[in-house]
């Protein structure tokens, strides 16, 4: 972690020191003048159960704080060079509530999302990440599932055993063949992760790296397969980018061959190429 990033963390930390009784917290993570942050902030407002809501960035705007202004929600600014591990670990450390989800500004909550991950806690004491299933949004429209959807419930199928979602051998295998949960959709209980979780020498895979290093200690995944989150994909998106550069690539990769013998992680490589293959055709 960068002296900038470190003195900013313990900065949002002294800051939010009298919320630590909330239950949960939003952290959106903002950049630029996204088209849709704002139908984001509208659907966090919306929930059945109130969270605290934070916009976090490091790409201060006016057109974030009129944002902040009109739906009075609190900008918190990171100061330094933008990049995504830095970022999320700053909108990890400004949030006050026991559970943090790191909201993408794209990305549109079902109204149900706070109150269900309370009732998961509630139900599971030992509960250290929450997430749910998707909806995709692609040209504006909720797409219909495709092959990567199907994958995606697949490998989560292991978590649907709820009882036994404590045990390491089950969630390692719902992460082994690749990371089947969409990062938005994540609640993160702060005191099982510390002060900046996410790998800052990483750009696609630092959720999945902190899902499968949270796997290998104690804690239940919990995961609600309601769709609670519409994930937008447009050309514009980090996904995207990622893909794009082969940074996605590269990174998966190197998390292949950290969990399987090398002819192993060859063979799933060889399919995932593939599914980059396709993606870029689309």
């Amino acid at each position: 972690m960068t002296r900038n990033t470190a003195e900013d963390s313990s900065r949002v930390a002294r800051e939010t020191e009298g919320n630590k009784g909330m239950m949960h917290t939003f952290a959106v993570c903002a950049y630029g003048e996204s088209p849709y942050l704002e139908a984001c902030l509208k659907s966090l407002k919306a929930q059945t159960v109130p969270s605290e809501i934070l916009i976090c960035t490091s790409t201060p705007s006016a057109f974030l704080d009129r944002l902040s202004g009109k739906y009075g929600i609190p900008v918190k600014v990171r100061k330094g060079t933008p990049g995504i591990g830095p970022d999320w670990n700053f909108a990890f450390d400004a949030a006050g509530g026991r559970y943090v989800t790191l909201a993408h500004q794209d990305d549109i909550y079902g109204k149900h999302y706070t109150e269900t991950l309370e009732r998961a806690a509630a139900a599971w004491p030992d509960m250290t990440i929450f997430t749910t299933a998707s909806v995709t949004i692609k040209n504006g429209r909720p797409a219909r599932a495709g092959l990567p959807e199907l994958v995606k419930l697949l490998l989560r199928m292991p978590l649907r055993l709820k009882a036994l979602s404590h045990l390491s051998f089950v969630k390692r295998l719902a992460l082994s063949f690749g990371n089947p949960v969409i990062c938005p959709s994540c609640a993160y209980l702060k005191e099982a992760f510390g002060s900046a979780p996410f790998a800052e020498d990483r750009k696609f895979v630092l959720d999945w790296q902190l899902l499968y290093d949270a796997a290998l200690r104690p804690g239940r995944l919990v995961c609600e397969e309601r769709p609670l989150i519409l994930y937008r994909v447009h050309k514009d998106a980090a996904t995207a980018k990622c893909i794009g550069d082969h940074v996605r690539e590269a990174e998966e990769e190197e998390m292949f061959r950290r969990i399987w013998p090398a002819r192993i992680a060859d063979l799933i490589l060889h399919f995932y190429r593939r599914s980059y293959e396709a993606y870029e055709e689309n």
